[in-house]
C-alpha cells in the first residue's frame, strides 16, 4: 500500500522527530507566504479598537481564545464570543474571527452582527475569496486551504489542521509584533497573568 498520507511505502521509517519536522515545515512555508502588509494592518485596527473580541467554530476558535489571552496579556480589553461575561459589541470595537473555510456559517453570523452594531470585522482565513472574507472590513490570509486530497493540497495533515497551526502561531507573531510597538515587557504581561495557580 502506497500514499502520501504518512502511512503508505516508506511511511514505517518515519520517526516521531520525522513527524514532527513534517508540521514544523509546512507551518513555516505556510507563514513565509503570509502579506505582511495584511499583518501590519490587522495590527493598526487592534490598537485603534476600544475592544477585541474574537470568534470562530471548533479548533479555530480555541486559537482565537488563545490570541484573546495574549491581548489581554499585554494591556487589550479582549473578550471571547459566547463566553457568559461577555459585552456586547458596539461603535470602535474590533471582533476578529477565525475560518480555515470562509464558509462557517455561525462565524459569517457573528460577523455581520458586529457590523450591524457599527464595529470593524476583521476575518483570518485560508480561503480569501470565501463569503466570510467578502462580509469582513480586513482579510488576512494564510496560505493553508482547507481542502481534502487533491493536486493543491498543501499539507500531509488532516484537513483544517494546517490552518488551525497557523493560525495560533500567526496569532502569537502577531502579539510579539504589538509587544514591540508598545514597548510591553514580560514584566507587564507577570503582572496581568493569572494568580489563581
Amino acid at each position: 500500500m502506497t500514499g502520501d498520507d504518512g502511512r503508505g511505502a516508506g511511511a514505517d521509517a518515519m520517526t516521531a522527530r520525522d513527524y514532527s519536522q513534517l508540521v514544523a515545515r509546512e507551518i513555516c512555508d505556510v507563514l513565509a507566504r503570509t502579506d505582511e502588509q495584511q499583518v501590519e494592518t490587522l495590527l493598526d485596527m487592534i490598537e485603534a479598537a476600544n475592544a477585541i473580541f474574537v470568534g470562530g467554530a471548533g479548533r479555530s476558535m480555541m486559537m482565537m481564545q488563545a490570541l484573546a489571552m495574549r491581548l489581554m496579556h499585554i494591556g487589550f480589553a479582549s473578550y471571547v464570543v459566547g463566553e457568559t461575561t461577555t459585552p456586547a459589541i458596539g461603535e470602535n470595537d474590533l471582533l476578529i474571527a477565525g475560518s480555515g473555510s470562509g464558509r462557517t456559517r455561525m462565524t459569517l453570523a457573528l460577523v455581520e452582527a458586529a457590523a450591524a452594531r457599527g464595529a470593524r470585522t476583521a476575518i483570518i482565513t485560508g480561503h480569501p475569496d470565501s463569503p466570510l472574507a467578502g462580509a469582513a472590513d480586513h482579510v488576512v490570509h494564510l496560505h493553508a486551504p482547507v481542502v481534502f486530497l487533491n493536486a493543491e493540497r498543501p499539507t500531509r495533515q488532516p484537513p483544517g489542521t494546517l490552518f488551525e497551526q497557523c493560525l495560533l502561531a500567526q496569532g502569537d507573531a502577531m502579539i510579539l509584533m504589538l509587544m514591540h510597538r508598545r514597548g510591553t515587557t514580560e514584566e507587564h504581561i507577570r503582572h496581568r497573568h493569572t494568580k489563581f495557580e
